[in-house]
């Protein structure tokens, strides 16, 4: 009789135990997250303050949008190697190779020459 209470009891406690550990994983998950979002607000607000500084707006000015001041001359470094050998007088064309056929081409050969070797 004994033994029937002890697993009755045991049985019982099994489902409070499980959503006790459910939750405390969910807390953990969730102080993860929230200590995530703590750090990028503190990234943002650091960021924030930078945007504050009339000398890191001029600095980004130029970078982002280019701009120079009186007297200066701009210098835009652009990555076109196409146009770089165009200019050069080279054929930008030559390097390129011929586009491969497409893949039903490569059957529809195959196949004719799978007959062709059948007929002969």
């Amino acid at each position: 009789m004994l033994l029937v209470v002890l697993i009755a009891l045991a049985l019982g406690y099994t489902y409070p135990v499980r959503v006790y550990l459910t939750q405390q994983s969910d807390i953990a998950r969730m102080e993860q997250a929230q200590a995530e979002q703590r750090r990028r607000i503190g990234e943002l607000t650091e960021q924030a303050a930078l945007w504050q500084d009339p000398e890191y707006i001029k600095i980004q000015a130029r970078k982002r949008f280019f701009m120079v001041y009186p007297g200066e001359v701009p210098l835009v470094v652009l990555d076109d190697p196409e146009g770089a050998a165009r200019d050069a007088g080279a054929n930008p064309d030559a390097a390129k190779k011929p586009p491969a056929d497409p893949w039903y081409d490569t059957l529809w050969s195959s196949i004719q020459a799978a007959d062709k070797a059948v007929a002969q």
